[in-house]
Parts: C-alpha cells; structure tokens; sequence
C-alpha cells in the first residue's frame, strides 16, 4: 500500500471499496487502508475477494465467517454495518486464461450504484486542483489533466503552479472530452495553457496565485491513532503525510500546562480547541494519553511542532498523518502513528533563529540544596545547589523556598565552591533556627579529623533543611533565561 495519498483530497472523496484478501482476513495494510478512510470518508464498501481459493463445499461457511468477523471489526468504527460482498475478480490468479470470468463482479457493480449519492460541491475559495498528468497538444498548448480538491477555475483564469513559482492563464477547458468554461470541486478536467514545458510538471498542485505556502516547519493539532502500539516520543523522526507529499520530520510534542482543566468525558473533542501564540505550553517527552490513572480516559489537548527534511507544498488546515513507514510491513503492526491538522506553518528557512521564540513551550526545573549555617536571622548559607564552574549571576534574584516553610532570595554567590547567599524576607523561624543550630552542634562533635563516631546522626537528619529552587525555561527562547511565576 502507499501511503503517500493527497490526504488534501479528502473533501472530495464520497466512496471508498476496501478490498480484502478472503482467505488471508485482515492484514496490516488493510487495517491501515480503513484507518485512512476512517480520515477521509463517510462511507465504505468491502469486496471480499479471491473466493475462488476458498474449497467450493466450504466456500458459504467460510465466506459468512468472514463478514461476521468484519462486522464485529468496524463495529466501532464510522463504517459499521457497511455492505460486505463476495467476488473473485480474477478466477485463478493473474496466470489464468482470460476465458475465466470473474464471480461477483456485475453484483458489485448494482451495489456501488447503490450506495452512490450526489454530494455536496463547494465552489468558493481558492482553487486547488491535483494534476497527475501533463502533455502537450501542437497548436494549441499544454494540457494539465486533474481533479479540482476545492474552489473553482474558469477560461482565461490565471493559476499558479507553486512547484515552479510560475503563473499561467487558462486558454481552454475540457471535461469528458467536451468544451466547457469552467469546473468547481470534485470535476475532472483538462486545463490547456501556453508557453509551458509538460517535461517540468508531472505531478502536482495548481492553484489560485498566492493561496498555498511551501513550510520548514509546521504547528499541527495531534491526536495518536488507537492502533499503533508505539509511544510517540519528542525527538523522534516521523514520515509526515501532508497534500502531495510524504518527507521526513522530527517531531516536538506539547500541551496545556499541568494545571490547566482535562477535559471530561463529557466534553467536545480537544482538537476543537485553537491553538494561539498567545498562550503558553508544556514541553513533553512524549504524546501524553488519557489512559493513565486518575484521567479522564479522553486524550488532553496536544499539538506538534514539525521540523521537516525538506520544504514541503500544502494548504492551510490540511489534513496531516505521521507513520513510522519503515516498520517491518509483516510485522503485524499499525505503522499510522498520529493525525492532524496544519495550523500554522513557518515559511522562513531560518525559522529556528526567526520565529521559534514566538512559540513559548516551557520545561520546568527543580533543583535542591541544603542549608549549610546561618548567618543571622535574616540569611544563610547554601551549598550543592550549584556545581562550582556555575555562574551565579544568572540566579541572583531567583524566589527558593526551605523544607521548613520559608520563603527567600538567592542573593549571590559565597566563595568560591558554588556556594551562595540566601536573604529570608520574612526571618527564620524560632524552630527553623534551633533545628539548624542542633544540627551544626552535631557536626561539631563528630570528630575534628572528620571521622564520624558511634554517636554520629544519620546522614539524613545531619541536613535536615533542604533549599528548592522551582522555575521554568522556554525551549525556544535563544537567551535560555530562568522564569518564575
């Protein structure tokens, strides 16, 4: 199977036939194939095919078991209760005489009359047309044939080909063979236009001039695929699907901080929530899921940022899937890892020194030290907060709190180990006081050599007072500035 479908067209896409192999079930690919119509489309037929394989005094059993287990596999899935039909398309394999004819195929045929409708077409927006062939005709021009994905096109249109950055004007259009002065959505088509070389576009995009955007880097709304068994892990090198294309792209994830609502069971889908520079973001190691103790069984609100391989051509809002392709194909496991939609994407080659610090994504940190004395009521004395290389000056400033309840500010550093100053606004507690004072009195008596005695505390509460220092610092921010609330 490709993967590498226009998943830009799935606005046009009314039908699809998911062909299963009779004998062999459901495959890899075919759980893979009804993901991606489960993405793109309403509505499903499947044709089980090469029945001929199957014994002929088994052939019905096999066949009923067959659909009873298909029916029990999409039952929760958007195409339950779909037609299932029984064919051989090719009796005997592609090596058969062409005197064979196939079984079940006129069947197929009434039941795809059946199930066809007239859809709704949209002619406004911006044109999008997929063209998959190019020639040209002498004495008229080059003719692009495709399928409109949106909007509409009519005679002398001018149209871009963003693969080019080249403009034409539409000198004449065909459908069916047939003159016509233009098309909207869903229409096949001929586009002829002049003065252009058909060796330079074979497959592609054209478009209203101006409407799509080639992208380094794109913010996309995630959600993970149910089926894959992997975790999606920040860092990680994914194939993105996105319009015509399938490239390469490491992959950051993040969410909603930590104390921001989970949205209950009851709730709309997260990807209803809009993404905005606005407002700030957790970083993740990996794609968090609502299966986990305590949550709420939904997935909380995730986005992603893309950093592609390569430039790549697409639509805005487009329709985004992110696979491990490279996956063992017979290994029995979904290579569909996350979909989306492209929100925002970054068309500056150097967008990491441009634009990224616009995206506030934040880590939180934690470090811990211990008191080492008391300088008077109102200061003491840290230590193994810092290394000793460690430049002070950057957290002078910062809020630290003690494991006894009290507030300060480092004030900066004390000699020369990584050792510093902490002011305590509010003064040291009677208690915190005498804790400390035990404690040093301890120390004291273990021995002027250092060697511990007997009567030595354990290391435990010869350190009793314990300094945190919490603050958080933006991924992208190219300064690496320390942040506290």
């Amino acid at each position: 199977m490709q993967i590498a479908v226009n998943y830009s067209c799935a606005q046009i896409i009314d039908l699809m036939m998911l062909v299963v192999d009779v004998v062999k079930g459901v495959q890899t690919q075919t759980a893979e194939c009804l993901l991606i119509g489960e993405l793109t489309c309403p509505r499903m037929v499947v044709v089980l095919n090469k029945i001929d394989l199957l014994p002929p005094n088994k052939r019905q059993s096999a066949i009923e078991k067959m659909i009873k287990r298909l029916h029990k596999t999409l039952e929760s899935s958007r195409f339950k209760e779909c037609p299932v039909i029984a064919v051989a398309a090719k009796p005997g394999g592609p090596e058969a005489p062409e005197t064979e004819e196939p079984q079940g195929v006129p069947e197929l045929i009434e039941l795809l009359k059946k199930q066809t409708y007239l859809p709704q077409r949209d002619p406004k927006g911006d044109l999008l047309m997929a063209v998959d062939h190019c020639f040209s005709i002498r004495g008229q021009g080059t003719v692009m044939t495709g399928t409109i994905l949106q909007g509409s096109l009519a005679i002398n249109d001018t149209v871009e080909i963003p693969l080019l950055k080249v403009t034409k004007k539409i000198k004449s259009v065909q459908m069916f063979r047939k003159p016509v002065s233009g098309a909207m959505q869903g229409d096949r088509v001929g586009v002829c236009v002049t003065q252009f070389d058909p060796k330079l576009l074979e497959r592609g995009l054209v478009c209203t001039p101006g409407s799509l955007r080639t992208i380094f880097a794109a913010i996309i709304s995630t959600r993970k695929i149910g089926y894959f068994k992997g975790s999606l892990a920040t860092r990680a090198k994914f194939h993105i699907t996105v319009g015509h294309e399938t490239v390469m792209a490491k992959v950051t994830f993040f969410g909603l901080p930590p104390t921001d609502t989970i949205p209950s069971p009851s709730e709309p889908s997260s990807l209803e929530t809009p993404f905005t520079f606005d407002r700030e973001y957790f970083y993740q190691d990996e794609y968090v899921t609502g299966q986990r103790e305590g949550a709420s069984g939904l997935d909380p609100d995730q986005w992603a940022l893309l950093e592609f391989e390569r430039p790549v051509t697409c639509p805005a809002l487009c329709l985004v899937i992110g696979s491990k392709l490279d996956t063992d194909l017979h290994a029995n496991a979904c290579r569909l890892a996350f979909q989306g939609r492209l929100l925002h994407g970054f068309e500056d080659k150097s967008y990491s020194e441009t634009a990224l610090a616009q995206l506030r994504i934040y880590k939180t940190k934690h470090k811990e030290g211990q008191v080492e004395r008391v300088t008077d009521d109102y200061s003491v004395i840290g230590r193994s907060l810092f290394k000793k290389e460690t430049n002070l000056q950057l957290f002078v400033g910062l809020k630290v709190t003690l494991s006894t309840g009290e507030s300060g500010v480092i004030e900066g550093g004390f000699g020369q180990s990584g050792k510093f100053k902490v002011h305590i606004q509010e003064g040291l507690r009677p208690e915190t006081k005498q804790l400390l004072s035990s404690t040093s009195k301890k120390k004291g008596k273990s021995g002027s050599k250092g060697v511990p005695t007997s009567e030595e505390e354990p290391k435990a509460e010869s350190q009793p007072v314990s300094i945190h220092l919490h603050f958080k610092r933006y991924v992208f921010d190219p300064h690496k500035k320390m942040v506290q609330s």
